[in-house]
């Protein structure tokens, strides 16, 4: 899983004219299509009479149309389409796809593929089906069911790569042990319909809270979760966050950027453990401590993008423009226009993402060594080592130069193969040292100078590793 990280890592470094770029953003932006899952409470029940497709074919809202708009003028590339299990059964237990549901939610699903973007089907059932949770209460959904919905759904879906599984949306009050056993069912029998490369989302306890993800030993325990093979390829961790006070998203104020009790104790679990999550929901009210905490919380992901894939806001699809975390478009002169919140705190941080320029030929070119390595999947024969310092930060303006003794020092190591990459980095007081080790390449080669030409880029640090833009070429080895 090391080496799978590095890899990721190294696909976000390219080489132009001997300068090296590491990208300081998240791989997927994009918003949830809402509607097929209305009427839905937190104890699974789902009557599939208020479902709402969000389809103008279906007398709804355009969602098909929303979609385009997103991609085309916000660059959107992934979207969640949340929906009941409840309707795609039409409220048969353990029963096959219902033909006529299933087909008005694949016409969704298909609408969403023509734009080119990810998908990500959402059982939008809170760990449970009428009240019951999934492998814990008697009389409850088994895993044996649970893993055949999969299985149904897997099918329909195995050869459309750009199709991701989100096991279930918000489990709440559930054994967590448990419930990874639940997921591990459902993993294997999607991996064995034949969906092999898709990405699966995993989500935890509390609701699938970022807060909560670490101490309520949700991470501890979805990691454990492996593909049939014994890989982990293609798990991904499944975080939600909001920013009100209880974190339900139902209030109009922010009380948090979710970034030091939250996100950035994800992003060091992450780290420690080889590991990746995407934010499949978060979202905020549109007044002025929303526009201030959501902007920051999303400026942090793009920094922190070697362990969070990216961000998925709710919502869109069938909700009105007057809902509170509405991101719905509104239609003027016949062209979808985005809201403020969306269009300053969605799209603004990853378009606007920064920048790490990698200003030494040297370490460019054993960038492509390390890249070309990764891809034929060989690793070098002796122990030979990439060295770079970073000694130059700029901030928007004047450069800094910081001496080593102003810097503090965190150490991780990630072995892969026999080689290693090492990267020492000096940056200002309180702003973290942070090395790292991987496989790169057969040489030893020393860099100079690496700057950081956003002030965002420079990042936020957590714990002592340095993370942004310049974490994508060390933090992600943590």
């Amino acid at each position: 899983m090391k080496h799978q990280v590095f890899d990721q890592l190294l696909d976000n470094i390219s080489v132009n004219g001997g300068v090296a770029f590491a990208t300081a953003k998240v791989q997927f932006v994009g918003i949830n299509i809402a509607g097929f899952e209305f009427g839905c409470l937190i104890d699974g029940t789902c009557p599939i009479s208020s479902a709402t497709p969000p389809l103008s074919t279906l007398n709804g809202a355009d969602g098909a149309g929303q979609m385009q708009h997103f991609v085309k003028d916000d660059q959107m590339n992934i979207f969640r389409l949340p929906v009941s299990w409840q309707y795609l059964v039409n409220n048969n237990l353990g029963g096959t796809l219902d033909s006529t549901n299933f087909g008005k939610y694949d016409q969704l699903m298909q609408a969403c593929l023509t734009t080119g973007a990810y998908c990500a089907i959402d059982l939008h059932n809170f760990a449970r089906f009428n009240g019951k949770i999934i492998g814990q209460d008697s009389g409850g959904p088994t895993d044996a069911q649970f893993a055949d919905i999969w299985s149904q759904l897997a099918t329909k879906y195995k050869s459309s790569t750009k199709v991701i599984f989100g096991l279930m949306n918000e489990p709440h009050d559930v054994d967590i042990n448990i419930w990874a056993n639940s997921c591990q069912a459902a993993v294997t029998s999607i991996r064995n319909a034949g969906a092999s490369s898709q990405m699966i989302l995993l989500p935890g306890n509390n609701f699938a809270s970022a807060g909560f993800f670490v101490s309520s030993g949700s991470g501890a325990a979805l990691i454990k979760i492996t593909n049939p093979d014994g890989s982990f390829t293609g798990l991904i961790l499944d975080l939600h966050k909001y920013l009100d006070v209880d974190n339900s998203g139902t209030h109009p104020e922010c009380t948090t950027d979710n970034i030091e009790d939250a996100f950035a104790i994800v992003a060091q679990f992450l780290r420690q453990n080889g590991r990746q999550g995407l934010v499949s929901e978060t979202n905020a009210g549109s007044t002025a401590s929303c526009f201030t905490d959501f902007c920051a919380q999303n400026t942090f992901l793009n920094q922190n993008s070697d362990v969070f894939l990216g961000y998925i806001a709710w919502a869109a699809g069938s909700f009105a423009t007057s809902y509170t975390l509405s991101l719905t478009p509104s239609k003027q002169n016949g062209k979808f226009v985005d809201n403020a919140l969306a269009s300053q705190c969605v799209v603004s941080p990853w378009l606007n993402a920064g920048t790490a320029i990698i200003t030494s030929p040297v370490i460019a070119s054993s960038t492509a060594v390390a890249s070309s390595a990764a891809a034929s999947g060989s690793a070098p024969a002796s122990s030979a080592q990439i060295t770079a310092s970073i000694t130059t930060i700029a901030s928007n303006g004047p450069s800094q130069t910081p001496s080593p003794s102003s810097a503090s020092a965190s150490v991780g190591t990630a072995l892969v193969g026999t080689g290693s990459v090492t990267a020492s980095v000096v940056v200002p007081t309180g702003s973290g040292n942070s090395s790292g080790s991987a496989t790169a390449g057969s040489q030893t080669t020393t860099a100079t100078q690496v700057q950081l030409t956003n002030a965002a880029v420079a990042g936020r640090v957590g714990s002592g590793a340095l993370v942004g833009a310049g974490g994508l070429l060390m933090a992600a080895l943590l």
